[in-house]
């Protein structure tokens, strides 16, 4: 919370200069404040409730400065802002920042409607709450006193937020009409101001895109569909318009999975009887071809995620069949024979292993081509080839479970498929492992794991000629000779003067100044507060002692007698005490 209050105490200031008063009368930077605002406060990380706070804070502090207090702790007295109070663009911003509030609790709601549905009901409340509060701010941007700039800027934030309640109410004609108003408003500011507020302008358009879009799809349009696939290649559609989009591609893909009967892998057809497989398979083809038109990794790294979501539910769905089946075939037995099921179950695992190792080989390629490129800044850490070791030990795992599918291990041009490729990403691993090696200068270990990588490459030649083609071998074999010829190089050159620099872990001892004289060293610590000149507390030393002395004769000395000495103290007997009791014989 602290945090979050030294946050706002930034941003405040930096807003109050966006509320200008200018020439033409009050502005107020409407779309710029409401996005560093959410960005700053919650919504970077989809936090609704953190930002709610935060602008309920706001308006506290709005409130405070200019005395329009709702009445004190005892009494709530309502007030209204009129025309006539607009001396302050800040009035027009307790407007916003009451809208915001709304709208930020509504998309919490949203969040906690997907397992809570009553909260639909308060979601809608407060969407039409924060529209009738930028109605109001619209009506007051119609005064005189405020600039053409806000107007236009208010009349787009309304547009917007009336969009909204309608799409959430399913009035795909008005949220349209709507969300087309707000568009129209937005191009035309970004054609008349700067290049920075432009970019602003532009990127709520390309927000708004995919909800127009998919107004036009549910009002009868067939083709908006793939433009709404275009849109969710570029990375366009999220918040609201992501879950309807999946939604409604989940839906067309359903329709069409009435029609699909059986599907045909490695020379054997099957049948697939379960809807959610029948779904899964139907969208196979369009999800690869996503990938493959992604513009940018990050899209690509989505898109690969959100297949492999698909394919784990699609396989758990199989898996409960194949159980339920078993069940019922206990008391027959084994008969050996992989069934039409078990076959299915093979070939979706499969598919997710594949997108698996397509997934981690684009990883591995854009952290090549970074590795090619100069550091920028010397103090990030960039990457390294350890990072690509990780990679490709999982892809040759996925390939290890590959080769043990059910169903295929009789299958040989598949197991011949499955060797090349482990032997392929085995030269990988193996290269950049000597990659790591050369970096800390160990040139025995780098060059034998470069032999290892030709090793490997000679292997990998007589099974292409059987199996077939994995042309980028040829070219990245090609360049480990030289590496390995820089590596003997390098490994000549580095001379035994090396070793004559004090490492790090010598210079960095705990051996005191007093006792390494004879020795030079490079310590910076004797510089400093607390140098290592003399070991404190010193050690203890060893001292002589007095010597001891033992007496020898005692054992041959002969003592008198005692005995008469001992008789006379135990004389009187009885009678004596007695008399000592009662002080006679004293």
């Amino acid at each position: 919370m602290a945090g979050d209050k030294q946050n706002e105490a930034k941003v405040s200031p930096t807003d109050e200069n966006k509320e200008n008063q200018s020439d033409g009368g009050l502005g107020l930077e409407i779309l710029q404040i409401i996005k560093e605002s959410q960005q700053q406060h919650g919504l970077r990380h989809g936090d609704y409730q953190r930002y709610r706070g935060y602008c309920s804070r706001r308006l506290r502090r709005l409130r405070k400065t200019l005395g329009f207090r709702m009445g004190n702790r005892h009494k709530f007295i309502g007030k209204k802002i009129t025309v006539e109070m607009l001396s302050d663009s800040r009035y027009l911003l307790l407007v916003l920042m009451e809208a915001e509030r709304a709208w930020s609790y509504a998309m919490q709601l949203k969040q906690e409607a997907n397992t809570e549905p009553r909260k639909r009901f308060h979601l809608l409340a407060r969407l039409r709450k924060a529209a009738k509060h930028s109605e109001k701010l619209e009506k007051l941007c119609e005064s005189h006193r405020v600039d053409a700039k806000t107007k236009l800027e208010a009349q787009a934030y309304t547009a917007y937020l009336t969009g909204m309640v309608e799409f959430e109410l399913q009035e795909w004609k008005r949220a349209m009409e709507a969300f087309n108003k707000c568009k129209t408003i937005y191009e035309k500011l970004a054609s008349a101001f700067t290049e920075e507020m432009a970019a602003l302008y532009r990127q709520r358009v390309d927000e708004i895109s995919p909800n127009i879009r998919y107004c036009a799809y549910n009002i009868g349009d067939q083709n908006a569909i793939n433009d709404l696939m275009q849109m969710r290649l570029t990375g366009g559609g999220g918040g609201m318009m992501a879950e309807k989009l999946e939604s409604l591609i989940t839906q067309a893909r359903t329709k069409q999975a009435a029609t699909m009967s059986e599907v045909e892998w490695r020379g054997r057809s099957v049948p697939v009887k379960i809807d959610k497989a029948r779904i899964f398979l139907l969208g196979l083809g369009d999800n690869e071809a996503a990938i493959a038109q992604a513009s940018n990794e990050e899209t690509k790294e989505h898109l690969y995620e959100t297949l492999l979501a698909e394919c784990r539910d699609t396989i758990q769905a199989v898996r409960e069949e194949l159980k339920s089946e078993q069940r019922e075939r206990g008391s027959e037995g084994d008969s050996g024979k992989v069934s039409n099921l078990q076959f299915l179950h093979s070939y979706l695992t499969y598919i997710k292993l594949c997108t698996l190792v397509k997934r981690n080989e684009s990883m591995a390629h854009t952290l090549q081509a970074k590795l090619k490129e100069p550091e920028a800044d010397e103090n990030k850490r960039g990457p390294r080839p350890q990072d690509l070791i990780r990679l490709y030990d999982i892809i040759l795992q996925s390939l290890a479970e590959l080769s043990t599918l059910q169903g295929l291990e009789d299958d040989h041009t598949f197991q011949k498929e499955v060797s090349l490729k482990t032997l392929v990403y085995k030269a990988y691993r193996c290269f950049f492992i000597a990659q790591s090696y050369v970096l800390v200068k160990k040139w025995s270990e780098a060059l034998v794991l470069y032999e290892r990588v030709l090793k490997y490459a000679k292997e990998v030649h007589p099974l292409k000629t059987q199996t077939g083609n994995i042309r980028k071998t040829d070219r990245t074999f090609n360049l480990y000779i030289p590496h390995n010829s820089i590596c003997k190089s390098a490994a000549i050159l580095d001379t035994d003067e090396t070793a004559e620099v004090p490492s790090q872990q010598q210079v960095k001892d705990n051996t005191p100044l007093c006792d390494r004289l004879e020795t030079f060293r490079l310590d910076s610590t004797l510089v400093g507060k607390q140098p290592n000149l003399v070991q404190f507390p010193p050690d203890f030393q060893p001292i002589p002692c007095k010597p001891l002395f033992f007496d020898l004769a005692l054992n041959h000395v002969a003592f008198p007698p005692l005995d008469d000495k001992v008789e006379q103290k135990g004389k009187g007997g009885l009678t004596g005490y007695i008399k000592g009791i009662f002080g006679f014989g004293s």
